[in-house]
């Protein structure tokens, strides 16, 4: 009996191994803060001397910032564009173009990318540095790639060896604890009429980075309390997130004040159409991809380098609504585009499973793990959406910061734009709320109307 139980004991430890796949090996790990950045990127600049070495990033903010504003002046307000791409000068970029910015090129005469030289600004904590570099080793992943353990407070896999790898890098992008928020969401039809789909206060948390909480199992949490418009006005919405996706779903809740009541719901997840982008957009399209990763199988590609919006200091904190929102596409004048490496990670549809689209490609910044690019394709392979988010580093967090980003649906020519601050008081740290507001009862005490 006691022969039978070890063997069985043995099996499960054989099996558990083989299910799970661990970190880099420490020889590995000594490239962390030597050839590549404690994160991951590569330290030296490339040869054509377009993207720089990595200095460290930007730790001093320009002049005009003010502390605790929640907007931050753009440090590059000055620089001219050194390359513009339109459509009759794309064929000599291609390579350095997303599927998508092509599409956007090809069908709209007015689209253009200004590129401006590299600065590459990305910046964090120490705590982060020095928890990235010690944790290499020892994250796992496991549940075929839906859930991680063996890490805390650090990037998981600052040298990816799957596509799964690299997502939850971006899932547990550091963008500091917590923030707050007053946002609008805007979609533009295909004759330039632009409508308010969302206006509201958002509230993010990462747990994961909070170094008093080594335990934390939730690696990210949302509220948002709905002002406008009139028709979803007090209306509020909470998701909870947790680091065990392979066997922990997704806790979401919404509040209807014509109801009075707090209701469960599992539906704010994959591709179920998103209220707050009036559909235009899925729930897992925020932030370019969220939630959990079972419906696709990830694989990493290698790495690019691509034109991708950043720096966008003037289009997330200074631009006003009516300059921004142009018909088709975001005013090109008020995007500052640079070349840097990515990540490139393609996602296909797993067999027997269900999403609108078949194919997603994203593109990973080096320097912060966030996905800046992506291309999604429908079920017939077509490309359907192209996606941007609009990278600009919190200098003074430091953190990077990409959660305003719009989405162009090519098929129906309209484009959405989800997480505007520029105009409500821009984007302001703060401290995280403790547990009993992420409650559900707390929820309800949330709506404002």
């Amino acid at each position: 009996m006691r022969k039978a139980l070890i063997l069985t004991s043995a099996l499960v430890a054989i099996f558990a191994a083989g299910a799970a796949q661990a970190g880099v090996t420490p020889e590995e790990a000594k490239r962390l803060g030597t050839t590549l950045t404690p994160v991951g990127a590569e330290m030296a600049g490339n040869a054509a001397a377009t993207i720089p070495a990595y200095a460290g990033g930007l730790t001093t903010p320009p002049a005009g910032f003010a502390a605790g504003s929640g907007i931050r002046p753009d440090p590059f307000a000055g620089e001219k564009p050194r390359l513009v791409i339109d459509a009759g000068s794309m064929a000599g970029e291609a390579a350095r173009l997303t599927e998508g910015a092509k599409a956007l090129l090809t069908r709209y005469a007015s689209f253009r990318l200004d590129v401006y030289p590299t600065h590459r600004t990305v910046t964090f904590p120490a705590f982060v540095l020095e928890n990235t570099k010690q944790q290499a080793t020892t994250a796992t992943i496991s549940a075929d790639g839906n859930s991680i353990s063996g890490v805390h407070a650090a990037f998981p896999f600052p040298m990816p060896k799957s596509g799964y790898e690299a997502m939850w890098n971006h899932l547990l992008r550091f963008n500091g604890l917590a923030y707050e928020s007053k946002y609008r969401n805007f979609i533009v039809d295909a004759s330039g009429h632009v409508t308010l789909s969302t206006e509201g206060q958002s509230t993010q948390e990462y747990p994961f980075w909070d170094v008093s909480k080594p335990d934390a199992d939730t690696y990210w949490r949302m509220r948002l309390s709905y002002t406008g418009p009139a028709r979803r006005a007090g209306e509020a919405l909470m998701i909870i997130d947790p680091l065990d996706v392979g066997t922990k779903d997704r806790r979401s809740w919404a509040y209807l004040p014509g109801q009075r009541r707090v209701k469960v719901a599992p539906d704010f997840s994959f591709d179920t159409p998103n209220p707050g982008t009036a559909g235009v957009n899925t729930f897992d399209d925020v932030f370019l991809f969220n939630g959990s990763m079972d419906r696709f199988d990830f694989q990493l590609v290698g790495k690019r380098e691509i034109y991708v919006p950043y720096n966008c200091y003037n289009a997330l904190y200074e631009a006003k609504q009516a300059d921004l929102l142009a018909a088709n596409h975001l005013n090109p004048d008020l995007i500052r585009w640079e070349l840097h490496r990515v990540w490139v990670v393609e996602a296909k549809l797993k067999e027997g499973k269900r999403h609108i689209y078949s194919r997603r490609v994203f593109y990973l910044d080096e320097d912060s793990w966030a996905a800046l690019a992506s291309d999604e394709y429908d079920a017939r392979g077509d490309l359907a959406v192209a996606g941007f988010a609009y990278m600009t580093p919190s200098y003074d967090v430091p953190a990077p910061y990409s959660d305003m980003f719009s989405h162009y649906n090519l098929a129906q020519r309209t484009y959405a734009l989800t997480g505007f601050v520029a105009e409500t008081g821009g984007m302001r740290q703060t401290r995280p709320r403790s547990d009993r507001e992420w409650s559900a009862d707390a929820l309800a005490g949330s709506g404002i109307r």
